[in-house]
């Protein structure tokens, strides 16, 4: 069973550095005895209330009243020593009491007043150190290409840092420190691959693996940030302390924390390379602003093969055929890509036009200037009159130039742009492809330079693109801000014993697989397209022209159903479930609204059943149940990913917790396939294996490239040309549309894509990394037949909140077997948290947040979820990591807390710092395992 290997950058323990430890100790000092003096207050009022009662002296009942308020407040009386003699004069026991009450308190506002001095230079300290880490090779590389913005300001923020390391920061300092602190975090505390934030290692989980696995040889040689052939630490062993004294854990032996040896956890600890290896790749974007500038200018057009729009036919006297069109991406975004749509589209024939289609359809492709030639001698017209023509036929995407774009295997596209300029065959186009070579040079050259290198590298790299561009004749360079993609790998393979896994999570995992359909965005789609299917062809029918029948499902039903759907809320105000859409009476929708219905109806009793604080277990019974409901829905081959991180239980158990679930081939391994020679050819050949009897796998595309996301090796023995797009593979591997046809299978009572030259099944499957809703029409309905699905569990839809305590109100951890489906979590409006205001000394601050935190036994790190009313995107909606321990964390954390209705979930870390199975020679990673598994679920009665 193969899985990815996600591995943050930098190991936990880096931003340890950022805490106040004894800022924190002070805190549960002041905080404990604040309590306990509550406590004793309280008591003690009890005693000064008899006191007053029996007290005729009117002056002295108001001194006593006055002193028990205080006291019962936790505060110190005004006249305290005038009400502890008062006291004394009628109860010596009493007056003892108070004495002590009063000197306890005393040394607790002593104490409260040494907090300011420590957190200054705690706090000074920390930032000093965030400095430090500002210099991080991992982080500098990654931020380089995430926020070349941020990286430049970086220099001058640590030089005013090292001029004044204890004053105040402004407010540009204080949105730098900000913005630093989330992307050290991403680097150090989750997993996201991007450039040296994470990298990657792949491995599998087999019989006889080999427990302690090392992702390279004695720590791996390669070319990491620094430069090629630097070792790592040698015959270090994987648990031993690094070079900082937080390479292990600080058990006997240098074990990781709950981890032990000879158990399935031991046996599951992975040790990576020390140092890793880059592979940097142009942006496609760029790419797509060179071909522009090639075809803006008159004179390179001419010289430009044009051919007829792939896939075009004639219907009557019009011809027909799939006008797709790009919209480009913001340039200064951090994350871009131009926008592809596809429309069915028609034209009237024409003498012209069909003159035209018979010298293209004769010729295969003419190059621009002498089909233009051709135009204005068979028109009689002027020349400006055939480009004008010939312009609007490239305009509505009838004549395409298909030889400067990228494709999804152009997995190096910056050399395949050059190898398409080289075929034009044209003067110019070989010496704009030798110019290239210095662009190229630079992208070679990045992945292992140092980041100061990097810089300049990549100052160059967009200096030399604009300048190509203008010197093509556009008005201007464009070039997009994140310039260069970069994956980087941490090893070479990782193998881990199957028994192991087999033992602690294989069953729980599988009996999960079979509810995850009730949680999949996309099946009530697919069960809808089935469902027009069955409308239009009848049960058993048979479509030969799939181009048709995606232009109707979309234009007389899809998309005023998904404008209608988009609205929907799974669960309105009451909790109560909202059924799908199904406006076609689909049986399959109902049966798929009660399994969530079961699902969410569990819950609620499990929910009410629960008590105390401990985990809430889902058992076998419930989720049968549900698959029992989805029985009718479940697709016979539904291979699937999870996200998963290992974890340790209260009882020392292993767990595996489930981030998110995907369905699909190879979708774990398609975007990082390239950095690991010869994975491209083991996942060809395993999706064979994989295919189901008398079928084959068949990528679809999505036509041109235009996010790195997208690009990969080959994976599939086929792939499904769409009309409008080109055939990456020779025939008889490339599938083109009119070669296929769709048919209702009645005895399985699903929809089946047939290969006529074939004679079989076939299976569409999609690669990609870019959601499958950014895709073109076309291909996005294919995939309404692929196993492609996403389905993120929200095991607490429908389930009423519990008492808010505080205005927080709490989740335990739910877990099925070895599988936690969901983290302990606390939910509060920004209303209750003790946020930083006017007036509100730095020492208060820390402590209202570490009362708040004691309050609701949050542990010491979580991750925070905020959500507002502010159209803020999906970004938005990201965990950040948030560390309690450090005043840093908490003011960056408190800066997306932009507006009153933000709401925050908090959620644990887990694994947390002491659970992680993963190390280097620099110290213990936060890791995350992207598993592939092939469920194939039970067929009910009376189906095949």
């Amino acid at each position: 069973m193969p899985f990815m290997l996600r591995v943050a950058g930098l190991p936990v323990d880096s931003v340890r550095r950022l805490r106040c430890p004894a800022s924190r100790r002070w805190a549960d000092d002041v905080l404990a005895e604040t309590e306990r003096l509550a406590a004793e207050g309280a008591r003690l009022g009890d005693l000064l209330h008899r006191l007053i009662g029996h007290n005729e002296d009117e002056s002295a009942r108001r001194l006593l009243l006055a002193a028990r308020r205080a006291v019962f407040n936790n505060r110190l009386p005004g006249e305290a020593d005038g009400a502890l003699a008062r006291v004394r004069a009628h109860d010596e026991d009493a007056g003892r009491a108070l004495e002590r009450w009063l000197s306890d308190r005393r040394a607790l506002d002593g104490r409260r007043a040494e907090g300011a001095e420590l957190l200054a230079h705690e706090t000074g300290r920390a930032r000093a150190a965030l400095g430090r880490l500002a210099r991080e090779p991992r982080l500098r590389g990654g931020l380089l290409l995430a926020s070349p913005t941020l990286d430049a300001q970086l220099d001058d923020w640590q030089r005013r840092l090292a001029d004044g390391p204890d004053r105040a920061p402004g407010k540009r300092d204080r949105k730098i420190e900000r913005s630093l602190l989330a992307y050290l975090y991403r680097t150090a505390c989750k997993t996201s691959p991007f450039s040296t934030f994470t990298g990657v290692v792949p491995g599998e989980f087999a019989p006889g693996g080999t427990g302690h696995g090392t992702a390279g040889a004695d720590g791996g040689e390669g070319s990491g940030p620094h430069g090629p052939g630097h070792r790592g630490t040698g015959r270090r062993g994987p648990y031993e302390h690094g070079p900082d004294g937080h390479g292990g854990a600080d058990r006997p032996g240098g074990r990781l924390h709950g981890l032990d040896p000879g158990t399935d956890d031991d046996a599951l600890c992975i040790r990576v390379d020390d140092e890793w290896t880059g592979r940097a790749r142009l942006n496609v974007a760029a790419l797509g602003r060179l071909a522009e500038a090639v075809t803006g200018d008159p004179a390179r057009r001419a010289d430009l093969p044009l051919a007829l729009a792939p896939g075009w036919g004639r219907v009557d006297d019009r011809v027909r055929y799939v006008r797709r069109w790009i919209t480009s991406g913001e340039e200064d975004t951090a994350v871009t890509f131009d926008a592809v749509q596809d429309r069915l589209f028609f034209l009237r024939s024409s003498g012209t036009l069909e003159r035209l289609i018979a010298l293209l359809e004769d010729r295969g492709s003419v190059r621009h200037g002498e089909l233009a030639a051709w135009l204005a001698a068979d028109r009689g017209a002027t020349a400006a009159e055939a480009e004008q023509y010939l312009t609007a036929l490239l305009d509505i995407g009838m004549v395409q130039v298909p030889g400067l774009r990228t494709g999804v295997h152009d997995t190096d596209p910056l050399r395949a742009f050059q190898d398409s300029l080289r075929a034009l065959g044209s003067d110019w186009a070989g010496e704009l492809a030798g110019r290239l070579d210095g662009p190229l040079s630079r992208v070679d050259r990045f992945a292992a330079a140092a980041p100061p290198d990097r810089r300049e590298l990549l100052d160059g790299l967009r200096e030399d693109l604009r300048t190509v561009q203008t010197e093509l004749g556009a008005a201007r360079g464009r070039v997009p801000q994140t310039v260069l993609y970069e994956d980087v790998t941490a090893g070479r393979e990782v193998r881990l014993p199957l028994d192991a896994w087999t033992r602690s999570v294989a069953g729980s995992l599988r009996a999960v697989e079979r509810v995850l359909p009730a949680f999949d965005l996309t099946l009530p789609q697919r069960i809808t397209f089935k469902g027009f299917f069955v409308a239009r062809h009848g049960r058993g029918g048979r479509c030969d022209d799939l181009l048709k029948l995606v232009h109707d499902f979309h234009e007389d039903f899809f998309d005023q159903y998904i404008s209608f759907t988009s609205r929907r809320t799974p669960f309105d105000a009451e909790g109560r479930y909202v059924p799908e859409e199904n406006w076609l009476g689909l049986p399959q929708l109902k049966a798929l609204d009660t399994a969530r219905q079961t699902f969410a109806e569990g819950m609620r009793a499990l929910w009410e059943a629960h008590e105390g604080g401990g985990e809430l277990a889902v058992g076998d019974d419930l989720l049968a149940a549900v698959a029992d409901e989805l029985s009718t829905v479940a697709a016979p081959f539904a291979p699937l990913s999870h996200h998963v991180q290992l974890a340790v239980g209260r009882g020392g158990e292993p767990l595996a917790v489930l981030n998110r679930s995907y369905g699909g081939v190879s979708f774990p391994f398609s975007r990082f396939a390239h950095c690991f020679d010869g994975l491209e050819e083991r996942l060809l050949h395993r999706a064979g294996g994989l295919c189901p009897d008398g079928a084959v796998l068949a990528e679809v595309t999505g036509g041109p490239v235009t996010s790195n996301l997208n690009l990969h090796g080959r994976l599939t023995e086929y792939e499904i040309v769409c009309p409008g797009e080109s055939a990456s593979l020779p025939d008889p591997y490339s599938l083109h549309l009119d070669d296929l046809h769709l048919v209702h299978d009645e005895d399985e009572d699903r929809l089946v894509l047939r290969s006529a030259g074939l004679g079989r099944e076939v299976v569409p499957v999609y690669l990609g990394y870019l959601v499958p809703l950014a895709l073109p029409e076309l291909p996005r309905t294919l995939l309404l037949l692929s196993p492609s699905s996403m389905s993120p569990l929200n095991v607490w839809g429908g389930v009423p909140d519990g008492e808010p305590v505080g205005g927080v109100t709490r989740r335990p951890r739910v877990r099925h077997g070895g599988v936690v489906l969901s983290r302990r979590s606390w939910s509060a409006p920004a209303s209750v948290l003790p946020l930083h205001g006017a007036g509100v000394t730095q020492q208060d601050w820390f402590l209202g947040w570490h009362s708040f935190r004691r309050a609701h036994a949050l542990p010491d790190r979580v991750f925070a979820t905020v959500t507002d009313g502010g159209a803020r995107g999906a970004t938005g909606a990201k965990p950040q990591y948030v560390d309690f321990d450090s005043p840093l964390s908490l003011a960056a954390f408190e800066g997306t807390l932009r507006t009153p209705e933000a709401r925050v979930v908090f959620r644990e870390m887990l694994p947390d710092e002491d659970g992680l199975h993963v190390s280097s020679g620099r110290g213990r990673h936060v890791a995350e395992l992207a598993v592939e598994t092939t469920a194939v679920p039970t067929p009910p009665k009376g189906r095949r």
